[in-house]
């Protein structure tokens, strides 16, 4: 699989429906680089990095989490470089690591089928918290390319954090679109209260965790549904 470009500075590493694997971000600024989401496991940060390889591009600096679940953060111990996570999401993920070495992987394996298929052949399920924490908004500068870190409610999870890029007017969403796993259902306040954060962001591109680029119009739709 190809990295894709959506911008002169942000690219992204294509989703996987059979093995659950979200759009991976990546972004370059004249300085260093940063990536969006530590994937699903070893494997798939190995397969994104040969992609960034091919392109030419440098390996993050640094790796921000959007939340805690698998998908989007257990390649974390394979990342280049630093991890930053909400304080949020940070806790959960020591929280499941703990019940991981209490209780082994069974557990993990039997959540969903991509699971299991992400993790065939015994490979073995690594859980690490972040190098880096934090609460509240975070604004970095990647060199002559800002990039804002910031939570959101959400009808998903309780610790996303979105990361824009204003100077290319591209927000990564993750998956804050969507519903509760494993049933999918959306509190219908928290959609609003989303809605609206991104109807007044100063962005054209909407990436989300499992889909392809939307604007801002699809984005919106899909939570006042």
């Amino acid at each position: 699989m190809d990295l894709q470009r959506l911008t002169q500075r942000v690219w992204y590493y294509p989703f996987e429906e059979e093995r659950d694997r979200p759009n991976l971000g990546y972004i370059r600024g004249d300085n260093w680089s940063m990536a969006v989401d530590a994937g699903h496991s070893r494997e798939h940060v190995a397969e994104f990095y040969g992609a960034l390889e091919r392109e030419g591009l440098p390996l993050p600096s640094l790796t921000v989490l959007t939340h805690w679940h698998w998908d989007h953060t257990f390649g974390m111990h394979a990342v280049h470089g630093l991890c930053l996570a909400g304080s949020r999401t940070n806790a959960y993920l020591a929280a499941f690591a703990e019940r991981l070495r209490r209780e082994g992987t069974g557990f993990f394996l039997n959540m969903h089928r991509t699971i299991r298929s992400e993790y065939r052949d015994g490979r073995p399920v690594v859980v690490k918290t972040a190098d880096i924490v934090c609460t509240g908004d975070v604004l970095f500068d990647a060199g002559n390319c800002p990039i804002r870190i910031f939570p959101a409610v959400s009808p998903h999870t309780d610790d996303c954090m979105l990361v824009e890029i204003p100077g290319e007017k591209v927000l990564f969403l993750a998956d804050a679109c969507g519903g509760v796993f494993p049933t999918w259902e959306k509190d219908p306040a928290k959609c609003r209260q989303l809605a609206s954060l991104i109807n007044d962001a100063d962005a054209e591109i909407f990436l989300e965790g499992h889909w392809t680029p939307s604007s801002k119009e699809d984005t919106v739709q899909e939570l006042t549904v």
